[in-house]
């Protein structure tokens, strides 16, 4: 399982029903599952999204 960073905290999403789960929420629960019941997450893309001078 990801750590969370020192620049801010590390976010999932559950793949069935798109319920955020942080890694501390994770590491409470005795398994790995959602409150659907499925077991696949995703790392969650933060919102901002970086622009590049084209060259």
């Amino acid at each position: 399982m990801a750590t969370s960073n020192a620049g801010g905290n590390v976010t999932y999403e559950c793949m069935r029903c798109g319920t955020p789960v942080t890694v501390e929420e994770l590491s409470r629960l005795p398994e790995i599952k959602c409150i659907c019941g499925f077991r696949v997450f995703r790392k969650a893309r933060p919102p901002i999204v970086k622009q590049l001078k084209a060259i």
